[in-house]
């Protein structure tokens, strides 16, 4: 049979609708081959590129994207050999080629460039510019072509998500599928959805659809109930059985026959339960969480108050929470192992050598011969409360020893002790008045009207500071009298005994002190004494010949 060409056809649709007369259907295509979810098909339809596009989207697909070789397969069992030129899915999206690239500039139909593969008929060196499309032929090579040139046809291809199997019948059974896009055949091996199996020896005819339990794709119909055995387990989900010359399903324990006469589903499926199903026979039970409880409905769940039910569940504070409960521990105590534990707040405590807990906290003490850094309580720093200490040396590093502030090592090379003797600041002049030198530092004093300004400096006090200053004592004043004083009387016995025993006393101890002095006179000028009052206090005097005095040493 000639077919007509593509203009007549087309004015010949436009002249059907113009009468009123129902379109014509959509040709089915020559050949179609179906490879897990998705189908390719020629239709030996002539016409450009625009129409066969517009025909593959009728049907539900799209001009066919060859990008590897499986999709070259397919086009090879279509196509067997027959001449002529198909529209591929690839355009020209821009003005001119390029053919340095792969695809020379051209674009697949879903709006991208990826492929694995490409059979150009022929090199192309120059650019070539214009709308252009590509044509596959027999020998499976591409052609560029010009959009408004007429091919022998075209190829769709259409994918799917799902796929339902072929139905395997029993021996001499023959089952014809019909696909969505129009095509006939009984040698799929896989179906997309809606596509029909028409079985006519037993006058059956199923539909590829969605299943009501899992959602994926089965062969069904809209009859409930089980067809025969031999075709397809009956459409049974589980077993299919033929008792009295009627084939039916069954299901296995704890599972109920569905709506449709073929499905499996659990009592429990549309159960109103909140947290937990348990099918029961026929029906089912609602069960709830560790922690909550069945409401009344018998369906719900509600928590219970684990606190108030078990009172003694946490040691020391309970907490409820949704679904169960938390305890925690009071103030210096952590949970450990469930239960509250005391905990030494030492364990984190930042001290530097001892610590010790107390109520609410801690406190940090030093090791002999240290003492707490005064601005820095948890640190610890050399301390000695003499004039003379071991110094604290590294038995690993030699030469390395320490001493406290105020102290300075000193080597004697007495075997493997070390000493650190007091540094006598007073000798250094930091004080511009009196000094008291003690371990490890020293004490500036000031004379009688004067005032520390700082650590080493003396100011005199000024007569406002003497009269408005509460930090200085006021200079003796003159008091005045709040009452006329007595007249002066005669002084009693007693008095006049004890006055002249006190100036014999004093006599006496000027002539101490006479003698005293007259004995130092007499030793020699560079004679020098050094003399420690105590543990915390020393002093260093230069004494002089007093004139009138020789030495035995002294030369004249």
């Amino acid at each position: 049979m000639r077919r007509l060409p593509l203009p007549l056809l087309l004015a010949a649709a436009a002249a059907g609708l113009a009468l009123g007369l129902p379109p014509a259907p959509e040709p089915a295509p020559s050949g179609t081959q179906c490879i897990e979810h998705d189908c390719f098909s020629v239709f030996w339809q002539p016409g450009p590129f625009r129409a066969a596009s517009a025909a593959c989207g009728r049907r539900g697909g799209h001009l066919m994207t060859v990008r590897s070789t499986v999709a070259e397969d397919a086009i090879a069992l279509l196509v067997q050999s027959r001449s002529g030129s198909l529209w591929l899915g690839l355009r020209l999206p821009r003005d001119c080629t390029e053919p340095s690239q792969k695809l020379r500039g051209f674009q697949w139909v879903t709006g991208d460039r990826r492929t694995d593969y490409v059979n150009w008929r022929q090199q192309q060196p120059q650019p070539r510019c214009g709308q252009r499309c590509v044509t596959v032929a027999w020998d499976l090579s591409w052609e560029e072509r010009r959009c408004d040139a007429v091919a022998d046809g075209f190829l769709c291809e259409f994918n799917y998500e799902d796929s339902c199997p072929k139905l395997q019948p029993a021996a001499g059974v023959a089952v014809t599928y019909t696909t969505p896009f129009g095509a006939r055949d009984s040698d799929f091996l896989a179906l997309p959805p809606g596509s029909a199996a028409h079985v006519a020896p037993l006058g059956l005819e199923l539909r590829c659809a969605e299943a009501a339990g899992d959602g994926g794709l089965r062969w069904g119909r809209d009859t409930p109930g089980a067809w025969p055995c031999e075709l397809g387990n009956g459409g049974c989900e589980e077993t299919c059985r033929t008792e009295h010359g009627r084939p039916h399903c069954l299901c296995p324990a704890g599972k109920q026959l569905g709506a449709d006469g073929r499905s499996c589903s659990s009592p429990c499926a549309d159960a109103p339960c909140q947290h937990h199903c348990i099918p029961n026979g026929p029906s089912f039970l609602c069960m709830c969480d560790s922690g909550y409880e069945l409401a009344a409905d018998g369906s719900s769940c509600r928590d219970i108050d684990d606190c108030a039910t078990k009172p003694d569940i946490c040691d020391q504070e309970c907490i409820n929470t949704e679904g169960g409960f938390m305890c925690r521990c009071y103030q210096g105590y952590k949970m450990m192992e469930g239960h509250c534990r005391f905990v030494s707040h030492c364990y984190e405590a930042p001290c530097k050598h001892e610590c010790e807990d107390v109520p609410g906290g801690y406190r940090c003490h030093c090791f002999e011969g240290y003492a707490t850094h005064p601005l820095e309580p948890t640190q610890c720093v050399l301390h000695c409360d003499q004039s003379e200490c071991l110094a604290k040396c590294d038995p690993h590093t030699e030469n390395f020893c320490e001493c406290p502030e105020g102290f300075i090592f000193d080597d004697r090379g007495e075997g493997m002790l070390k000493f650190c003797v007091d540094i006598d600041e007073c000798n250094m002049n930091y004080c511009n008045q009196s000094c008291t030198n003690h371990p490890g530092g020293f004490t500036c004093h000031c004379d009688a009207g004067y005032k520390l300004v700082n650590q080493y400096q003396c100011a005199k006090i000024s007569k406002e500071e003497e009269i408005y200053s509460g930090d200085s004592e006021p200079s003796p004043q003159t008091p005045t009298p709040t009452r006329t004083p007595p007249k002066a009387g005669h002084l009693p016995a007693g008095v006049l005994v004890g006055i002249i025993v006190g100036i014999l006393s004093m006599v006496l101890v000027l002539l101490a002190l006479v003698y005293h002095l007259m004995k130092k006179c007499c030793r020699s000028p560079s004679s020098m004494d050094y003399k420690c009052n105590s543990s915390t206090e020393k002093e260093m005097g230069l004494h002089q010949v007093t004139p009138g005095c020789t030495s035995p040493n002294q030369k004249l």
